[in-house]
């Protein structure tokens, strides 16, 4: 359903059995979808059913792991060197592969 929205085509279409028009059951489908992912925390990915109880879910559901990102680290690094005030507004860090940097600097 996630290519489906992306692409805003029907579910049926994407299964290769439909003409491209919206069937009943595709709105049904992207309606069920999109209420799954309103329920769906932006922050931590987990949705509150998962952790309550009385909803079948389990309050230690989850247990917290650290992962390091090469890419967030670098990105956290040169964002500690943008100046604070008007001069930092607007800068955004992002990564750019090296054969492209490089063929850019050259």
């Amino acid at each position: 359903m996630e290519l489906c929205d992306r692409y805003r085509i029907p579910h049926s279409f994407f299964l290769g059995a439909g003409d491209g028009r919206w069937s009943e059951t595709d709105r049904a489908k992207a309606l069920a979808y999109e209420a799954y992912r309103a329920s769906v925390c932006a922050n931590c990915g987990t949705r509150a059913a998962e952790w309550d109880e009385a909803q079948g879910g389990d309050r230690y559901a989850y247990v917290t792991t650290t992962v390091r990102c090469v890419g967030c680290e670098l990105i956290t690094a040169e964002q500690e060197q943008v100046p604070d005030g008007a001069d930092g507004y607007g800068v955004r860090i992002g990564l750019v592969p090296r054969v492209q940097w490089e063929q850019r600097q050259g």
